[in-house]
């Protein structure tokens, strides 16, 4: 019982990352170039 509970805390934890992600792509918040966008390329 206690496995599946950790696992679907788990679950929850990267549904949440990959959410986060997703929501930051589309506004315009990609880390492509880990933020630092004078020394990048993608950015300019």
């Amino acid at each position: 019982m206690g496995t599946y509970i950790v696992m679907a805390g788990l679950a929850v934890v990267v549904g949440l990352i990959i959410y986060s992600m997703i929501k930051d792509k589309k506004s315009g918040k990609s880390s492509q170039c880990g933020g630092n966008c004078q020394s990048c390329g993608h950015c300019r």
